[in-house]
């Protein structure tokens, strides 16, 4: 059997065009998988058409909305994971313009769909005494208990993502000062975050302990499981999910109901952000593409808003409170108010 244009166009656009032209990461090109993966899908079930039959010219604007329609009544998705599977969908066919232009204006018609939008949902973050609760449960007496303290500290230490935790090795980390871990963000992009040194001196303990300083190990992963194996992103989330569950024991008002690793991040950036660091360097140790993303958390923190209002505040308000405002028997002072 032939390979159809549409098969041929979709696997250059996954394994040439995406990591190769666009720098996309391994995990962006397998949601974006994924998306097509559901598309056929769809294809399949609701039109009766196979992936092996499949060409460019039987997708329209009309078979990707009720795909993005299909997705949100029959899969129960959410606006928001319509508008992620919208996205990988957009940058196909903005890649198609160039490679088929015969069929421009339907790509063309395709891109004009737009994402719909979708409630912000408030960030959520821990105070300062709240990550302080929770990096004081760890117990360093256990092997598991000193890597858990290295791994938490380091994660709110740099303000890392999940994925570029669990990305770590030993090479990445320089514990000569000055301290600094270099992270590999969305895109592959790299960032190097500074580092105090009483925050190392843990990951230090832990990385002598599990022989990581040897030159060896430099591309070990930095942290693992008991099996020696790179964390997953379940066990960074377990990890964080047990020591929030005793702390919220301990003091429930400091510890959130709902945490995630994403929220050790925010925290991060909140706690700089009150401690006068400018939203730039925010931006560059977050790894943002740009401050209006950074700037976020600015429109977040209600005691910064609180303060720089006090401090332009000019009292306008009258001097005098009308006798009336002040007095309970409104009955008497209207009778004695003509005398």
């Amino acid at each position: 059997m032939q390979p159809t244009d549409f098969s041929k166009s979709l696997t250059d656009f996954l394994t040439r065009y995406l990591p190769g032209e666009r720098g996309a990461s391994k995990h962006t090109t397998a949601s974006y998988r994924d998306t097509f993966i559901l598309l056929l899908t769809f294809l399949k079930e609701r039109k009766d058409i196979s992936a092996e039959k499949l060409t460019l010219r039987q997708i329209s604007k009309e078979i990707v909305a009720e795909f993005l329609h299909w997705l949100e009544e029959e899969r129960r998705c959410c606006a928001a994971t319509r508008n992620v599977r919208l996205a990988a969908l957009h940058s196909f066919f903005k890649y198609l313009q160039y490679r088929s232009p015969e069929n421009l204006t339907e790509w063309q018609r395709i891109l004009s769909i737009p994402v719909k939008r979708t409630e912000k949902p408030t960030i959520g973050y821990l105070s300062v005494e709240g990550i302080r609760l929770l990096l004081e449960l760890p117990d360093q007496s256990t092997r598991n208990g000193r890597r858990d303290l290295a791994l938490l500290l380091l994660m709110y230490d740099s303000g890392a993502r999940v994925q570029e935790i669990i990305d770590l090795t030993p090479s990445m980390v320089r514990l000569d000062s000055p301290c600094t871990v270099k992270l590999i963000g969305k895109g592959n992009k790299a960032r190097i975050v500074p580092l105090l040194e009483q925050q190392v001196k843990f990951l230090r303990i832990y990385m002598a302990e599990r022989k990581l300083l040897e030159p060896h190990a430099n591309m070990y992963p930095l942290f693992s499981n008991s099996r020696r194996e790179k964390l997953t992103r379940a066990g960074v989330n377990y990890i964080l999910a047990k020591y929030a569950n005793q702390a919220r024991t301990k003091e429930p008002s400091l510890i959130p109901e709902k945490i995630s690793c994403h929220c050790v991040r925010h925290s991060k950036a909140m706690h700089l952000l009150q401690s006068g660091v400018n939203l730039v360097y925010i931006r560059d140790i977050l790894g943002h593409s740009s401050v209006q993303v950074t700037e976020i958390y600015a429109r977040t923190d209600s005691h910064q808003k609180r303060e720089a209002i006090e401090k332009a505040y000019s009292d306008v308000s009258p001097k005098e409170i009308p006798s009336w405002l002040t007095n309970d028997d409104l009955l008497a002072w209207l009778k004695s108010f003509d005398r």
